[in-house]
């Protein structure tokens, strides 16, 4: 786990450790939907409730991406695994327990939607996304398990660099609810530069883990789009697209928050009408559809059906 300052500033943003090496943090759409002031696009798009959402990651400390986009404080990762890998049974456990416990307070709050809050404590599904890199937890397979045992869906994203992990998920029948790849980048050239990975080959990595999406049934391709950054060559990212075919494409605007502010600008975060935009861009080329939208998020939806 990280440094006792390290992880005192963690506290103090809303991280709540868990374990060695796992950490869970209640999201801003979360807490708005338990006072019923909106929700997470995710619930618009795939029927997944904000309020029973546990935002969690089973590798904090590990990632071997440098994105200059990233909201998190990237300094401290490492990009390989070290050390012991905790039991998933226990990672579930106390995500659940860390999160129902940070979330208590609204039980006394008058805003509160009392059905909403009396949930909270039976989550829906995990999204393993909240910081790291979740496909270098050694036991990620047996965590998916783990977590479908309980009926408990999951919501994995990924930056694509460890399509043998992905392999071993299909292997196991791991296969998560939903798997989300990470597309940061229209070509090799651009995403050196703005990933600035502590990998070697890692733009290959993520075109074998883009082969391997038509073997997860429900999977998602993820741009997160920063203006004149990677927010570029539209024809590209459309070539890949239509490469690749996944069922979904996120076309999501960078957001100008977090430690990304210490490497980016306020003018890089694009306006929803930019990145809608941009989208049907993609969509023309691609062949896919805009389905949906939510603009206070700034993200629009693509598929082919």
């Amino acid at each position: 786990m990280a440094s006792k300052k390290k992880e005192e500033e963690l506290y103090k943003q809303g991280y709540r450790l868990v374990g060695s090496h796992s950490a869970v943090k209640a999201c801003m759409w979360c807490k708005k939907s338990l006072k019923g002031e909106g929700h997470c696009y995710k619930e618009e798009f795939y029927d997944t409730k904000s309020h029973r959402c546990v935002q969690m990651t089973p590798a904090l400390d590990f990632c071997n991406h440098r994105c200059v986009w990233c909201w998190r404080d990237i300094e401290f990762t490492k990009p390989k695994w070290e050390g012991d890998a905790d039991d998933p049974k226990l990672i579930v456990d106390e995500c659940i327990k860390a999160n129902l416990k940070y979330l208590q307070g609204f039980g006394g709050n008058k805003r509160t939607v009392l059905k909403k809050y009396k949930e909270i404590g039976k989550p829906q599904q995990f999204a393993i996304s909240l910081s790291g890199e979740p496909t270098l937890y050694p036991k990620l397979p047996e965590l998916i398990l783990e977590l479908r045992r309980r009926g408990i869906n999951q919501f994995l994203v990924t930056n694509g660099t460890q399509p043998s992990m992905l392999k071993k998920l299909l292997d196991k029948k791991a296969e998560p609810t939903q798997l989300y790849i990470t597309l940061p980048a229209p070509s090799e050239e651009v995403y050196l530069k703005v990933c600035r990975p502590l990998i070697k080959g890692g733009w290959k990595r993520i075109l074998k883990s883009m082969s391997l999406l038509g073997s997860f049934k429900r999977n998602v391709v993820r741009l997160t789009l920063a203006k004149k950054v990677n927010m570029v060559d539209a024809s590209r990212y459309a070539s890949l697209i239509k490469r690749y075919k996944p069922r979904y494409v996120e076309c999501k605007a960078y957001m100008f928050v977090g430690y990304s502010q210490k490497r980016l600008k306020k003018e890089n975060m694009p306006f929803h009408t930019e990145v809608k935009r941009f989208a049907e861009e993609i969509a023309s080329i691609s062949e896919y559809n805009i389905v949906d939208e939510k603009k206070e998020s700034r993200v629009v939806l693509l598929s082919r059906d």
